[in-house]
């Protein structure tokens, strides 16, 4: 189960912004649905909360039938906080934990395993269905909301992704900047290369590269866009 609230607006669009690792979704997506009024989801940080959970009850990526039940029965709550959503599982405040070193070195295994992957999609389109949602991640505009009006697919070079990440939080986790470099580019291949919902731009997305711009020059960039949508869908 996954809860956020929302509200049904048959006037407006949704949104997918999906990218490679550090290429400034979430902050992005967020300012960009703060501004329109939109409902933000994350669906990073429900692979994360999955991950957690995973790594708690000692279940391996190799157990898709136990993985499967875990997620089943997860109760993922999203709720507005700043800077960042606050994440709950099953009533527990996990906004920071999912943020680990550990978490981050092993959601992608988890987010490539069919059934979490197929149950997390199923949740995230059930919340998109009043509109109004910007949504980020790796396979939205692809694979979870491919009617969506707007997709975006943000991305910068490994370098400049690893520098912001080191920035956010690498060093005080006890990052160097060349390790980061590396599992950046790692989460990369594993994310293009998995066999479920790969991360892939979109035929009908817009191409951002954000590697010499602000966060405030992207998310403009794509209001902009938005409105353009936004104005298509109330004409017809």
């Amino acid at each position: 189960m996954a809860t956020i609230e929302q509200h049904n607006n048959s006037d407006r669009i949704n949104i997918a912004i999906d990218g490679p690792a550090g290429a400034g979704k979430s902050t992005v997506a967020r300012r960009v649905a703060s501004l329109l009024g939109y409902v933000y989801i994350d669906t990073g940080a429900m692979y994360r909360a999955v991950t957690l959970a995973a790594q708690r009850s000692g279940i391996g990526t190799s157990r898709e039938d136990l993985l499967a039940e875990l997620v089943s029965n997860l109760d993922i709550t999203l709720k507005p906080g700043d800077p960042v959503q606050r994440v709950f599982l099953n009533g527990e405040d996990v906004t920071g934990l999912i943020r680990s070193r550990e978490i981050t070195a092993g959601v992608s295994a988890v987010a490539a395993v069919e059934p979490v992957r197929t149950s997390l999609v199923d949740k995230q389109r059930k919340l998109a269905l009043a509109k109004g949602v910007v949504m980020d991640g790796r396979d939205i505009g692809s694979h979870v909301l491919p009617d969506a009006e707007l997709k975006v697919f943000l991305t910068a070079s490994v370098e400049e992704r690893a520098k912001r990440r080191y920035k956010e939080s690498g060093a005080e986790q006890g990052y160097t900047l060349e390790q980061l470099e590396r599992e950046i580019a790692e989460r990369d291949r594993m994310d293009e290369q998995r066999l479920v919902s790969p991360l892939v731009k979109a035929k009908d997305a817009v191409l951002l590269d954000s590697t010499n711009d602000t966060i405030d020059e992207v998310v403009q960039r794509i209001l902009e866009l938005s409105r353009g949508r936004i104005a298509e869908a109330n004409s017809q």
